[in-house]
């Protein structure tokens, strides 16, 4: 995510809440015995060196429950950054598209949030325009401390925040790769906001400035998933009054991932790549069912830790 930030252009500080166990100064002994950087000194320090970001080591807040969204807690520290103005949270399982600077010259209020457009009077905070403050925290720490077992981070920002946060265009701001998925006419209206609009694969992801990864069961971009269930995940080509199938659909889809991953393994490196020989077999049975189909050019970065825009 910071690389996509300082590649765009980001103006706001970029800023990196990373788990206090980690430190820019961490070794460990190579296979030969000599000592050298963990890979998360290695990151934190290409974070700040080469992308110019901030690092802010905080506690993890973790709590009982699924172990996808046990730490989801911690972004919310994000409330506590009061030595800045303002904060545009990131979650990490996303990808920016476009630069969203613009974001920091709305008016004044505690929470920005775009609608979690495929729930009903529900906001999604995989990005979140924060105004820190005490106060706010302190709300949130009281909500986290009373919540119920089945609450994560998105329903304690919708009990503290959802009667009094600003909203953001979903259109822009919170595109699901989910959305590419569904195939029953009419499923796609609930993004669009015009029953009248024809959904387009291709036109939807120029428009996005930022995308979130969501296609349970299939896991975070990062950590490999059995083929089988890529398979059963991804999206379907279709037949619509013509004998040529369309694909589009699946290509944005899969670009989407691709790119993720491809990035990730440039900017991270390959020790924390594992799902190469997954994507080899995955590649090979794509194009075996879809000879013609190709991944689309589609921009994207990989993430280290939760990285936020400040100003």
């Amino acid at each position: 995510m910071v690389e996509a930030l300082d590649r765009l252009g980001a103006k706001a500080e970029k800023l990196i809440l990373h788990s206090e166990e980690w430190n820019t100064n961490s070794t460990r002994k190579a296979e030969n015995g000599t000592e050298v950087y963990t890979t998360e000194a290695r990151l934190l320090q290409k974070a700040q060196g080469m992308y110019h970001a901030v690092l802010q080591p905080v506690p993890v807040q973790r709590v009982t429950g699924d172990v996808t969204w046990s730490d989801s807690f911690t972004k919310l520290l994000a409330f506590n950054q009061t030595q800045y103005r303002r904060v545009l949270a990131l979650d990490s399982d996303s990808t920016m598209l476009q630069p969203m600077d613009e974001l920091f010259l709305l008016p004044p209020t505690p929470v920005a949030m775009p609608r979690a457009y495929w729930l009903e009077h529900e906001l999604f905070d995989a990005i979140t325009l924060i105004t820190p403050s005490s106060a706010s925290a302190a709300r949130i720490q009281t909500a986290i401390a009373t919540r119920l077992d089945t609450d994560f981070d998105m329903d304690i920002m919708n009990h503290v925040f959802g009667d009094s946060c600003m909203v953001l265009p979903h259109r822009d701001y919170a595109l699901v790769t989910g959305e590419f998925r569904k195939q029953e006419p009419g499923q796609h209206v609930a993004y669009l906001g015009d029953g009248g609009e024809e959904w387009d694969a291709e036109k939807v992801v120029d428009e996005a400035k930022f995308v979130h990864f969501s296609d349970w069961p299939l896991g975070k971009p990062w950590v490999a998933s059995g083929r089988q269930v890529k398979e059963e995940v991804r999206p379907k080509c279709t037949r619509e009054g013509s004998m040529e199938e369309d694909c589009r659909d699946r290509v944005v889809w899969e670009g989407l991932y691709r790119d993720f991953r491809e990035r990730r393994k440039a900017i991270c490196g390959p020790e924390l790549v594992d799902w190469e020989s997954e994507e080899t077999d995955w590649e090979v049975a794509r194009l075996l069912s879809n000879p013609t189909s190709r991944p689309s050019a589609v921009d994207r970065s990989p993430t280290i830790g939760t990285a936020a825009p400040v100003l």
